[in-house]
């Protein structure tokens, strides 16, 4: 019994050396900007992303024409940030799913990923026109995270477009400062800025994680 207490103790002791600072640091945060900060990501996520997408090449080693599993796969891949692998998945695929908003929305997020802006966007307004709204309008998320710094009005543009669709993104805000600053518009970057920290005070818990790190941005950016 005593040596389930002393393992006890020194569990809690442990824990509070490592995440203590952490917690002070978080606590002065909130204070100060009135924004949560509760960064603690999922460390399975990666781990179960991989696992995933290893059960997913062993099926296509069975059946290479299972198209479900390469565009599943493909996903899976974007999400581990292997751009290259999935567009290589996904470049075969265009006759089989020439209709499918989401094919054209993940092979134009790789090209833009891997630089190719100029087919990117081509793909990206393809699947735009099948559904304006897919997947939430992310495809004019990241046409305006591409385009900034290359083409500002271009990226204001679309991000404006995304807001239209997503109004509780506060990515979209963040990204909106930043472009304004380039732009010498100092006024309209605070006001995003503080939008964005508006916005994600509103949000619910559930979607706070998602947002959090564009919340942190913006109250640093827009003091």
């Amino acid at each position: 019994m005593k040596i389930f207490f002393y393992f006890r103790f020194a569990l809690m002791a442990a824990r509070q050396s490592v995440f203590g600072p952490y917690r002070t640091a978080r606590h002065f945060f909130m204070r100060s900007t009135g924004v949560f900060l509760g960064i603690t990501p999922s460390l399975l996520k990666p781990f179960k992303r991989r696992s995933r997408a290893n059960k997913l090449k062993r099926q296509l080693l069975l059946n290479p024409h299972d198209t479900p599993a390469k565009s599943e796969l493909a996903h899976e891949l974007i999400g581990m940030r292997k751009f290259e692998e999935a567009r290589s998945l996904l470049a075969g695929m265009e006759d089989r799913m020439a209709q499918s908003a989401e094919y054209w929305s993940d092979l134009g997020q790789c090209e833009l990923a891997l630089g190719q802006l100029e087919s990117g966007e081509k793909h990206m307004r393809e699947a735009l026109e099948i559904n304006p709204r897919v997947k939430f309008g992310l495809p004019y998320l990241l046409l305006g995270d591409a385009w900034a710094g290359k083409d500002d009005e271009k990226a204001a543009a679309y991000l404006r477009a995304f807001q239209d669709i997503h109004a509780s993104s506060c990515e979209a805000y963040y990204l909106l400062g930043k472009i304004y600053e380039r732009l010498g518009d100092r006024a309209a970057a605070k006001q995003a800025y503080r939008d964005c920290t508006g916005v994600y005070r509103t949000l619910p818990r559930y979607m706070k994680r998602r947002e959090r790190r564009w919340a942190f941005l913006s109250s640093v950016r827009g003091r």
